[in-house]
């Protein structure tokens, strides 16, 4: 059965209903975020993900920094034109490839940041460039026009932002068309909801993907206590994963398990299902074959206005399950 597309925003792009999120593949300078990385069967899922209709790829410069994008490249190397790629800029990579924990939207780094991400896909064009974090020190319209250039010069086909206001992205999308706000978005995490920005974008006519949409795994159900994460998993130093929240949290998932063992799925595919419903593309990460098939087939999940009523009267708009990010993290936040 052939995977339902949408399109993503008013400029013509037209992506699958659910898209595969590659940060987990690679590693980072400070060790992985999610477990050991194993490059063959990363390029085997990227592959297998193709051959069921999941051509769209999120990678960003910082994943590694560059080990992400030059894994996409090894995968989709003679395939190009049958991927649509998403990377992102921003985080400020310095000239010895390390990363400063800056933000920067300048327009010479922007025209820097593409050129390096041209190199590492090898391809000639990026699909879909986003803005990774807005820089507070920057006006938007600077980085946006410099954004609009590599449109004009055909190096990358259309505009994203991600983790922006209501107020950021009116102000972007006045100085070029904007496709696609990517923000985290799951049944844990429905902040662009509560401000609004959701009926922003729906407004303005531009496309929402939501990473994280398993809520950083909490959703899969494979996390039952705070010692299933690795010792070195960054997911330890988030509120949601404390204490404080993540024995409620479980309760959630539990209630979830519940409803999704009647209708004979995952709590994952109940929780991907979900987002695609509401009109917006999910993109969860996976680096295993096996995972990726389980969010594939959420894709022909249909779900009435009695299921949806009733996961939302499990997780109401509002609940509190702990931040996303550590306090740093979250300080970047539009």
């Amino acid at each position: 059965m052939e995977m339902k597309k949408i399109n993503l925003g008013s400029q013509g792009l037209t992506v699958p209903i659910i898209g595969l999120g590659c940060m987990g593949m690679t590693g980072f300078e400070n060790g992985n975020m999610y477990g050991e990385a194993d490059e063959e069967e990363a390029i085997a899922t990227i592959h297998r993900s193709l051959e069921l209709g999941g051509n769209f790829l999120d990678t960003a410069d910082l994943y590694g920094p560059f080990q992400n994008e030059q894994l996409i490249a090894k995968a989709t190397a003679g395939t190009r034109d049958k991927y649509i790629i998403a990377t992102k800029f921003g985080w400020e990579i310095d000239d010895n490839n390390k990363v400063t924990w800056a933000i920067n939207g300048k327009k010479d780094y922007v025209k820097k940041a593409v050129e390096r991400s041209l190199k590492n896909l090898n391809t000639d064009y990026i699909d879909l460039y986003y803005m990774h974090r807005l820089d507070k020190n920057t006006p938007i319209e600077e980085t946006v026009e410099a954004m609009s250039e590599l449109v004009k010069e055909g190096k990358v086909g259309y505009l994203g932002l991600s983790e922006v206001s209501s107020e950021t992205i009116r102000r972007a999308h006045a100085v070029h068309p904007i496709s696609a706000l990517q923000s985290e978005y799951s049944l844990f995490e429905r902040r662009v909801e509560e401000r609004g920005i959701l009926n922003t974008l729906h407004e303005l006519g531009i496309g929402f993907v939501a990473y994280s949409p398993l809520g950083r795994g909490f959703l899969s159900g494979q996390i039952r206590t705070i010692e299933d994460l690795p010792e070195n998993d960054f997911r330890r130093a988030i509120p949601r994963f404390q204490e404080a929240h993540f024995y409620r949290n479980i309760e959630l998932v539990k209630a979830i398990e519940a409803m999704a063992r009647e209708k004979e799925i995952s709590s994952s595919q109940l929780a991907l299902a979900w987002i695609i419903n509401r009109g917006v593309l999910p993109i969860p990460g996976t680096k295993r074959r096996k995972y990726l098939e389980e969010n594939i087939a959420a894709s022909q999940i249909e779900l009435s206005e009695a299921d949806l009523s009733t996961l939302d009267s499990i997780v109401p708009l509002g609940t509190d399950t702990g931040d996303p990010y550590d306090e740093f993290s979250m300080g970047l936040i539009d």
